[in-house]
């Protein structure tokens, strides 16, 4: 919580506080932090990199062999990353530092709290959605922020582009209504645009243009997004009382699953998420990403520096920018505003989808918009962590094609090796056979290595939780935490594959040309047919069969290894239909597994939300034909939202490569 201590304890300012100027946090032991970080990184792919060539040069390494230790480079680096993050994160919680300040974390409620000062609107994008969950949210919301005190610092605006008539005019009738319960006329705004351009970021600029100045910060909400009203305001407190602040983003937890699927990911994030946060945070400082929501942004910072170019070329790389959340974040420090998390600060949820395509659906346009941020990697005036960022993205779904790759080369290579004769003798005088080596130790030792890489941040999360009381009992106890941590990991591994072969057509499709179309996220706990998990997954079923016969006839050694991918991938249809039911989610949450803390006591909002959706909000007034565009809107004071330049750096490599460490950034476009 060091965003919220007084800013004579933890501030050095500029003499100016300008935008423009820089203005930082006194974050200690900056540079060193990313120095030991990376230094780790690079020592461990390292070394890792260095068995797995002594394992293929053995032999004599062949050219599908190089390709091996090509992709095993850059995959396994990727991973090393993710594993130090969560060392950091455990480290912090071991020692209950915060990430930032490195003293002793301090709880929100223990800090002195000033009352605020000033405004903040509260803004939910919406875009087909189901009204009575967004009006449900919005309420619970909204009155949560009202019961805090300081409920006259905030106005809320529903920003709708939806499209659907029939939805427009229940969004209308149900705020009108919900209003009116409230007694928010003044309070509570509803917008819907003509066009709706530039998607959900041409929605949250609109409002930039027409009302931004009117507000010192916004807080942005998806359409199942969930706040509590004491962390909104500490959100806001935090802005305040950090003025180099940009953005301020929270970790939202999973809540109101009911399919196993859901559950399963609504357990997994609640476990391990602050730790690997708290890991983000310690090296990331003020150039953490944002998620796009559940995070308050200062308006001016936002509106001077993050309208969205254009990127060149055409759909799906070109065009419109589709992940605009990392962009906006890039944006927003170039201009010498920082970027925060907080990853200790509880109270912010979020809801996902219920079954295996549903989430696959939303991962194809999150691969599509990552992928397009390769093309700002070499644009000027970048922190190098920005940067980082764009890659790291890209790399969650360009590894999954890399791993899947690796794969089938080491399939290829052992049946070249079973099929082909080995040539004991060669063509010369020769008094000894040349024998196959097999470097026994070293496969063992990188397969240990990678096990711990792949399991180590799970067991560290866990850990974590049993040694903490509070948390420990509001997973249902150590027995059933841990019953439900090792139904997460077997899970988890059979998920895997299929969602490896998932993400691989994804970035295959993308390069293709194919463009993802922009649909309201279905998040409802549907039960997935046998017939349409069939349609969508025969191909990695299919491949999964075939891929183990294979190995099972010309390498029954290598079958053994490759099982726990072609077991995934040869269920993945009874798996995505499986997991996608009600019953099996409900009959765990009865036996006291995959629980969370939010399900055990459920905090003030979620019941309030719980509450608002047993009561119907819409079809209470008659709504003309279209839905009227303004509702009670305060008045507009314009600002000039002006696209960012992205001209691009032409040799200078090592002058953004050396950003990573010293945070110095380059010459920004004119």
């Amino acid at each position: 919580m060091s965003l919220l201590m007084p800013n004579k304890l933890k501030m050095r300012r500029a003499a100016s506080t300008a935008d423009g100027q820089d203005k930082r946090l006194s974050i200690p032991f900056g540079w060193e932090r990313r120095i030991i970080f990376f230094t780790l990184v690079v020592l461990t792919a390292g070394f890792s990199c260095r068995m797995m060539f002594d394992i293929l040069v053995a032999n004599g390494m062949t050219a599908v062999e190089l390709m091996i230790l090509t992709l095993f480079t850059i995959t396994f680096s990727w991973l090393v990353i993710s594993f130090w993050s969560a060392a950091a994160g455990f480290l912090c919680h071991v020692l209950n530092l915060d990430p930032l300040s490195l003293h002793r974390r301090i709880r929100a409620k223990d800090i002195a709290k000033a009352p605020l000062t000033s405004r903040t609107a509260v803004i939910m994008p919406v875009y087909n959605e189901d009204p009575e969950r967004v009006l449900a949210g919005l309420e619970a919301t909204y009155s949560s922020i009202m019961e805090t005190g300081e409920g006259e610092a905030f106005h809320f605006f529903l920003l709708s582009d939806t499209r659907n008539e029939d939805i427009a005019r229940e969004e209308v009738a149900g705020l009108q209504r919900m209003t009116e319960r409230l007694g928010a006329e003044g309070r509570i705004f509803y917008r819907r645009r003509d066009d709706n351009s530039g998607k959900k970021a041409g929605n949250v600029a609109d409002f930039c243009r027409r009302w931004g100045r009117v507000y010192d910060h916004m807080l942005v909400l998806d359409a199942d997004s969930l706040m509590s009203g004491e962390t909104v305001v500490t959100l806001a407190r935090a802005m305040e009382t950090n003025p180099e602040a940009g953005i301020i983003q929270t970790v939202p937890m999973p809540v109101r699953q009911k399919t196993f699927f859901g559950r399963y990911v609504q357990f997994a994030s609640r476990l391990y998420s602050p730790m690997l946060a708290s890991g983000l945070s310690f090296w990331q400082m003020g150039e953490c990403n944002y998620w796009g929501h559940n995070a308050i942004i200062r308006s001016q910072a936002f509106i001077n520096h993050c309208g969205l170019p254009t990127l060149p070329g055409k759909a799906p790389l070109g065009g419109d920018i589709l992940s605009h959340d990392f962009v906006e974040a890039a944006f927003i420090r170039r201009g010498n505003w920082r970027v925060y998390l907080m990853p200790d600060l509880q109270g912010s949820y979020e809801e996902l989808p219920g079954n295996l395509l549903e989430y696959a659906k939303r991962d194809k346009r999150w691969a599509q918009g990552n992928l397009q941020h390769l093309k700002l990697l070499g644009v000027r005036g970048l922190h190098g962590i920005s940067r980082l960022h764009f890659l790291l993205g890209a790399l969650a779904y360009v590894s999954s094609l890399l791993w899947l790759l690796l794969l089938v080369l080491t399939t290829i290579d052992g049946v070249m090796r079973a099929v082909i004769p080995h040539q004991f003798f060669g063509n010369g005088p020769q008094l000894f056979p040349t024998w196959q080596v097999v470097e026994y130790n070293k496969i063992v030792s990188l397969f240990t290595l990678t096990v711990i890489m792949l399991l180590g941040p799970k067991v560290a999360g866990l850990i974590l939780t049993l040694f903490n009381g509070e948390e420990r009992r509001g997973f249902g106890g150590g027995l059933r935490l841990t019953c439900s941590a090792i139904i997460e990991t077997i899970f988890s591994i059979f998920l895997a594959p299929v969602m490896m072969c998932l993400h691989a057509y994804f970035v295959l499709t993308t390069l293709a040309g194919h463009v993802v179309s922009w649909d309201a996220q279905n998040r409802d706990s549907l039960y997935l047919p046998y017939k349409d998990a069939a349609a969508s997954l025969w191909v990695p079923t299919l491949a999964g069969i075939i891929w183990s016969l294979i190995a099972w006839f010309w390498v029954p050694s290598l079958f053994y290894w490759l099982l726990p991918v072609t077991l995934g991938m040869a269920a993945a249809i009874p798996l995505a239909v499986w997991s996608s039911r009600t019953g099996l989610g409900n009959g765990l949450r009865r036996l006291g597994l995959l629980v969370t803390p939010e399900e055990s006591s459920p905090p003030p909002v979620l019941n309030r939300l719980e509450q608002c959706l047993a009561v119907p909000v819409t079809g209470a007034f008659s709504v003309s034909s279209p839905a009227p565009a303004l509702i009670s809107a305060p008045p507009e004071l314009q600002s000039d939202m002006r696209p960012q330049m992205i001209a691009y750096y032409s040799r200078d490599f090592v002058n953004w490569m050396g950003g990573l460490f010293t945070g110095r950034r380059g010459k920004q476009a004119g």
